[in-house]
């Protein structure tokens, strides 16, 4: 066999990226910046000399890669996080992604002496909060904020690029004279409207299908919700509509029901969104050529100050205080605006459409982002404690519950977390009244986890592992006052329960 010396470098870059986020995280550097300075590293005007422009394969690889990442995304929402925000978060996402558009791209074009459309075109490119470097820092570091201010954040930066998308795609046919204003907003409903509900309707039709098939092996589970992400992003986008949105709103709805091997599904997904954002940063680096960036650098800082300071506080603002959000929180949000793959990906779109200045565009993006991750991604945890929006971050977990047990119609193992409002919270185990058929095995507290007496009182946040009959679920989801995470249903993985 012929050496192929691509293969081992790709593995250096994936391991040396896995590497470098446990120190990034450790010293509050975000890890999405070390994967985009490893591709600069590896590149033709860096170390590695790696040469790579094909602006065709760069755009594809990452639209698949930003299509599971958002899946991803979806997956880890909880509705009952995200319904008190549901309608400020989806108004910053759609109205604040065209109002940071028109402002950034107005005065853009001014400051890089671009034609107006074309700097509505960096504004549309630029106008969304990128949902990998947002999930990354906001899960993986813990800041430490307000559930509901976290909550909302996530919503929109999963549920803002489909506007992105079609702003952008938009204004390439409005520069090539292919579009009207009429069309344009009719085309936008449309495609939102198809990709709300094929999202909802196809993750249905998952859940039925995975609950059903039997699989002979439990290997092919992932590999059946792999091939469900890209049909819907293409099946959706043949119809019309934003296979963007249609993907988050199908992670949303699978990971708010129940289904056979949903636990180890979504740790799949979670490696599998890791997988694409550590190889999409650093294949996006590898695009990018240093060289270039001494002719824009103060201009890119110009539209960088305006992005930060000027064009997203402006959206955060128009959009949120109509709710009556609390102007510290208001003011968070127009800081956490993070920008990071997705406008470099979108800003692959007029290169591939080979418009005037998209070079120029695309080095300003790629400057904006780094400069947005660097600065914003560094002082997230900074300016939460400054507005006084949160206190201490949760403990990191160390264990993880992930058993699984035979049967769906006998005793099943379920994982419930006891939320603030529950009854059971106080509680000792021996006040609740649980049937017999019903044995609380195992409590996780923080950083600890053990086997409850009697005795033993929950408290708000406790992971409560359940052993339980079939007939007893709705039980003891009325009792927890919570959605109950049934366990996977297939053979008695041993090592899973060693684990626990």
């Amino acid at each position: 066999m012929d050496p192929q010396p691509w293969v081992l470098a790709a593995g250096v870059l994936l391991l040396t990226g896995v590497l470098a986020s446990k120190p990034s995280s450790r010293y509050g550097v975000p890890g999405l910046l070390l994967f985009l300075g490893l591709g600069m590293l590896a590149g033709s005007d860096g170390l590695g000399g790696i040469e790579f422009d094909d602006v065709e394969l760069a755009r594809s690889l990452g639209i698949v890669a930003l299509a599971f990442i958002l899946f991803s995304g979806g997956l880890g929402t909880k509705y009952v996080d995200i319904r008190r925000v549901l309608a400020p978060g989806l108004t910053l996402a759609t109205v604040g992604v065209a109002v940071t558009a028109l402002a950034l791209g107005g005065l853009s074009s001014w400051l890089l002496d671009i034609t107006l459309q074309e700097g509505f075109l960096l504004g549309a490119v630029v106008a969304s909060t990128d949902a990998a470097a947002v999930f990354a820092i906001l899960r993986s570091r813990g800041v430490a904020m307000e559930q509901r201010l976290g909550s909302m954040l996530e919503l929109e930066s999963g549920s803002n690029d489909p506007a992105a998308v079609f702003l952008t795609l938009a204004m390439i046919d409005v520069i090539d004279g292919d579009a009207s204003a009429g069309g344009i907003v009719a085309s936008f409903f449309l495609q939102m409207s198809i990709g709300l509900v094929a999202g909802y309707v196809l993750a249905r039709l998952a859940i039925w299908i995975i609950n059903r098939v039997a699989l002979d092996f439990d290997g092919l589970y992932p590999v059946l919700t792999f091939a469900f992400v890209l049909i819907v992003l293409e099946g959706v986008t043949q119809l019309g509509g934003s296979g963007f949105l249609a993907l988050y709103v199908a992670g949303v709805t699978l990971g708010n029901r129940s289904f056979v091997h949903k636990r180890s599904l979504i740790r799949f997904h979670d490696a599998v969104a890791w997988l694409m954002q550590i190889g999409m940063f650093v294949m996006l680096g590898l695009f990018v050529f240093p060289r270039e960036f001494p002719d824009i650098v103060w201009p890119a800082l110009g539209v960088t100050a305006l992005l930060m300071f000027v064009a997203r506080p402006l959206a955060a603002f128009a959009t949120l205080l109509p709710y009556r959000l609390p102007v510290r929180q208001v003011a968070f949000v127009s800081w956490v605006g993070l920008r990071g793959a997705t406008p470099i990906i979108l800003a692959t779109f007029p290169v591939a459409a080979g418009l005037d200045n998209s070079s120029v565009l695309f080095n300003v993006v790629f400057f904006v982002v780094l400069t947005s991750v660097l600065i914003q991604g560094t002082t997230i945890s900074a300016a939460a404690k400054w507005l006084r929006l949160g206190g201490d971050p949760p403990p990191p977990r160390e264990i993880s519950f992930d058993s699984v047990i035979t049967g769906d119609d006998g005793p099943q193992l379920h994982e419930v977390t006891v939320p603030p409002t529950s009854a059971v919270a106080g509680c000792a185990l021996l006040d609740l009244g649980l049937p017999a058929g019903v044995l609380v095995v195992l409590v996780r507290r923080g950083h600890r986890s053990f086997m409850p007496q009697g005795g033993t009182i929950l408290e708000s946040g406790d992971d409560v592992l359940i052993v339980a009959e079939h007939e007893h679920r709705a039980r003891l989801a009325e009792l927890f006052d919570a959605a109950l995470t049934a366990a996977d249903v297939s053979e008695l993985e041993r090592d899973d329960l060693d684990d626990v």
